[in-house]
């Protein structure tokens, strides 16, 4: 970070640009973007290049826009990795289930050409892969195409999908798939999973529509209770759940009702 601004100062003087040749064309951003904080003054810019001063993010657009430079790489010069939320999102446990909106480059990246053959047919030991390109490639496996997903997290107190999503569970979610089946499974493991988006919260489950509610039904072995809304008003279908990354190591939290027997099954 203590670099960023000598990083800055070299790059305009590639371009041959002064302090006021900046000022100038900040000037025109900020015109164009209706917004002052785009600005930057000639004192501001000394301060950024030569003191450690931090940009605002919109004199950092500005400087960016300026030197054509990308504005992802800018922020890493200043220690912050964006194509990183996605992991530390993973080390934060929330308690509720809920939407994750991270941009699809930024969950998953492939590298341009791959110099490591795998065969998606074959058990395969990834650590080599993870160590090179430095996070999981999960676009590679199915062909998936994460521009059209989203993604979601199961909530560390959610059971009601257990042991099929646990607790902590990260959901890769098709929204083309909003449509709720009724038919087309013969077992639970083939049954769609829908992620919804209620008035005060989202959740997961097995879905059937009867005449204007939507049915929300748990896996039996969570002793959840099936949960009735009025559909389209009261709920929104998301997408289904087309994937899942999940930790199977014991957890020191137990199940609320371990000790209890299932008390309802699910629609066939």
């Amino acid at each position: 970070m203590d670099r960023a601004g000598e990083k800055l100062k070299r790059t305009r003087e590639r371009l041959k640009l002064t302090f006021r040749d900046v000022e100038q064309a900040s000037l025109k951003i900020a015109a164009r973007r209706e917004n002052d904080e785009f600005i930057i003054a000639l004192s501001r810019l000394a301060d950024i290049e030569n003191k450690g001063t931090l940009p605002t993010i919109y004199r950092l657009f500005t400087l960016c826009a300026i030197y054509r430079l990308d504005f992802d790489e800018v922020l890493r010069w200043y220690g912050v990795p964006r194509d990183q939320v996605a992991t530390e999102a993973l080390q934060i446990g929330l308690e509720h289930t809920h939407l994750a909106d991270f941009p699809s480059d930024g969950a998953a990246g492939i590298p341009a050409s791959l110099d490591y053959e795998i065969d998606p047919n074959q058990t395969t030991f990834l650590s080599p892969l993870i160590r090179r390109w430095g996070k999981l490639p999960l676009a590679f496996f199915n062909g998936i195409d994460l521009r059209q997903h989203r993604y979601g997290f199961i909530g560390l107190e959610d059971w009601s999908m257990y042991p099929i999503l646990q607790p902590g569970s990260l959901v890769l979610l098709d929204e083309r798939k909003r449509k709720i089946a009724s038919e087309g499974w013969t077992n639970e493991f083939d049954r769609p999973i829908y992620f919804l988006e209620r008035r005060d919260g989202y959740e997961c489950g097995w879905c059937m529509l009867a005449e204007d509610r939507l049915v929300v039904q748990p896996h039996p072995a969570s002793q959840a209770q099936v949960r009735f809304y009025g559909y389209p008003g009261d709920v929104d279908v998301i997408g289904q759940v087309v994937g899942v990354a999940m930790l199977l190591e014991p957890r020191k939290r137990r199940h609320p009702h371990s000790a209890s027997t299932p008390l309802m099954s699910p629609d066939p």
